[in-house]
């Protein structure tokens, strides 16, 4: 796993707590991202606003529009692989990055100072459980969110360097 968090911290623990609940997670999905667009480019990814779990930089090929969207997002590596959840907070609705690199799975990746373009799959079966509960360690705050999600199955998202 890229980045050892401290799952003891008093600052994780408040984070998970704050980020598990409805308005944390809004508040870290809306105001969290547009703070990263900046801090992370600015700090070649040394910095992100959640200051525990690694956060990289996405941009995707809007489904409708076109355009180049880009959010920050909580990784973890699994070897040359990069592992997102698409949790979106437990919604009951995918992420828009997720429907936008289903419809355009080529997608530019900013870590570490630089950019990379990879190729995004969705996990299943066995894989999907492996990687999956490789997340919850990292972050505990998905369960609930799977447990907020209801009938969604919220994916787990593989990019291979392209």
């Amino acid at each position: 796993m890229s980045g050892t968090v401290d799952q003891d911290s008093l600052w994780v623990r408040f984070l998970t707590w704050f980020g598990s609940s409805r308005t944390g997670a809004w508040t870290i999905i809306t105001l969290g991202t547009k703070l990263d667009r900046w801090l992370i480019r600015a700090t070649n990814g040394k910095y992100n606003a959640t200051l525990a779990w690694p956060c990289l930089l996405l941009t995707t090929k809007g489904a409708k529009t076109g355009r180049a969207r880009t959010v920050s997002l909580v990784y973890y590596q699994d070897g040359e692989d990069i592992i997102f959840i698409a949790s979106k907070g437990g919604n009951l609705h995918h992420p828009a990055w997720y429907l936008n690199l289903k419809a355009n799975p080529e997608v530019d990746v900013f870590l570490d100072g630089k950019s990379a373009t990879y190729t995004a799959h969705e996990a299943s079966g066995d894989e999907r459980k492996r990687l999956w509960a490789k997340a919850v360690e990292l972050y505990k705050g998905y369960e609930t969110y799977k447990d907020r999600a209801g009938e969604r199955e919220i994916p787990v998202v593989i990019l291979k360097p392209s």
